[in-house]
């Protein structure tokens, strides 16, 4: 009998304990690759080329500073030796202050567009991860990881939601763009 309650107690707790195990949830978990997103969406397409127009601006202004003081240099190098002193030091002194001022023009350009990368990214970046919620939301993900940032070192294509992600970002950004223009023709009319 005493035998008998012990394997009854035993057999009653493995099946209720098989329930547990059995009832757990299954966690969902997916992958989005942001980089992908910008080098693909339309917006991230856009903003590139922003980028590489102010670029392209700003280094053919750098490029013809630069030819400036190369002129300057040159012409320095070829009358320096029947100039006096003075007016030799003179236009060194003007040579110099030219360097100065391209090199902290350089940098400027440079931190605009650092500043302007940033900027348009980070636009990008909130309008995703407001797309990834809502789809976690809706699918019923536990975690959704960005593949780059998350140490993700391997994630098979199943659970990678990225297209679906610039999919919706892209339906996104051509309703904005609609309103956009509806709002801009009605100032005009204005």
């Amino acid at each position: 009998m005493y035998i008998r309650n012990i394997l009854l107690i035993i057999s009653l707790c493995l099946f209720g304990l098989s329930g547990i195990v059995y009832g757990a949830e299954v966690q969902k978990i997916a992958v989005i690759d942001l980089q992908k997103i910008i080098e693909k969406s339309d917006a991230g397409k856009r903003s590139s080329v922003e980028i590489k127009g102010q670029g392209k601006k700003m280094e053919g202004i750098l490029k013809k500073k630069g030819a400036e003081i190369d002129e300057l240099t040159k012409a320095l190098d070829q009358k320096s030796l029947v100039m006096s002193e003075e007016a030799r030091e003179k236009k060194e002194q003007a040579l110099r202050v030219k360097v100065d001022d391209f090199r902290s023009l350089q940098r400027r350009y440079q931190d605009v567009l650092r500043e302007l990368n940033m900027n348009l990214s980070g636009k990008i970046t909130k309008d995703v991860f407001e797309i990834a919620e809502k789809i976690g939301k809706r699918d019923g993900y536990s975690l959704i990881i960005d593949r780059r940032v998350g140490g993700v070192i391997y994630a098979p294509s199943a659970i990678d939601i990225t297209d679906d992600v610039i999919k919706k970002y892209n339906a996104l950004d051509a309703k904005r763009g609609e309103k956009e223009a509806s709002s801009a023709k009605s100032k005009k009319k204005q």
